[in-house]
């Protein structure tokens, strides 16, 4: 079954919060919900999410500062601002801020729906297009994915076809949620339950090949699939 794609959602109408996030919740999407500006980016550094819904104005810390804040610590998280406003400033100040898009209340739902969909598609198509380097540093070790070669020091470890191209996507995506059905419908063509253990092993050999860098970690995120995280060197 293919993961749902994740959406937080910052509202402060009570009603109209909760009747958006039925609403996405009956189109498929799981949505995370927050009320005050001022726990919004604190719940999403909680979670990985594929795009944002922000009410601009909020009690508290207002939109923009919650998507500049977002943004600073994850540029890639897609934007999408709601407002009661449409004064020109704020709609230049919200683009200038990242925004993908910008919908003035009280809007079309299934208008807000296409949006959703296309700014998640644009991302898909953008990840699919990026030109794939021959070389990924991750942390203290080089990884050659055509000579499926792990390189620490001076020490290379060879690496089966699986485990070079699952340790390419987890670099592709490093940072990022890698979904555990695209990898598996990539590399075993199939996310029946046993391949889905199969990755599972092989994902506990590349944890093992890259232990010697305690900056470099694969974790799992629970009912999405794992995550390459590199930390950066102070």
């Amino acid at each position: 079954m293919k993961p749902k794609q994740r959406i937080f959602l910052v509202e402060d109408d009570n009603n109209f919060g909760a009747v958006l996030k039925s609403y996405l919740e009956m189109n498929d999407y799981f949505v995370k919900w927050v009320l005050d500006g001022k726990d919004a980016f604190i719940n999403f550094k909680k979670d990985d999410f594929d795009i944002c819904i922000l009410d601009v104005m909020l009690p508290n810390v207002d939109g923009f500062m919650i998507a500049s804040e977002i943004k600073k610590y994850d540029y890639k998280t897609p934007i999408i601002f709601l407002t009661a406003k449409t004064l020109k400033e704020d709609i230049l100040k919200g683009y200038g801020l990242g925004a993908d898009d910008y919908i003035t209340k009280p809007f079309d739902s299934e208008v807000l729906l296409c949006k959703i969909q296309a700014v998640l598609n644009r991302r898909i198509s953008s990840k699919n297009n990026i030109e794939i380097p021959e070389i990924f540093e991750i942390g203290k070790y080089r990884f050659n994915w055509k000579l499926r070669q792990v390189q620490f020091d001076d020490e290379i470890k060879k690496l089966s076809p699986k485990e070079s191209e699952l340790l390419k996507l987890l670099c592709i995506n490093k940072n990022e949620v890698l979904e555990r059905c695209e990898a598996l419908k990539k590399i075993w063509k199939d996310d029946n339950y046993f391949t889905t253990r199969s990755m599972d092993v092989y994902i506990t050999k590349l944890r093992k090949y890259l232990k010697k860098d305690c900056s470099v970690e694969i974790v799992n995120i629970h009912g999405s699939g794992y995550r390459l995280i590199v930390k950066e060197k102070n």
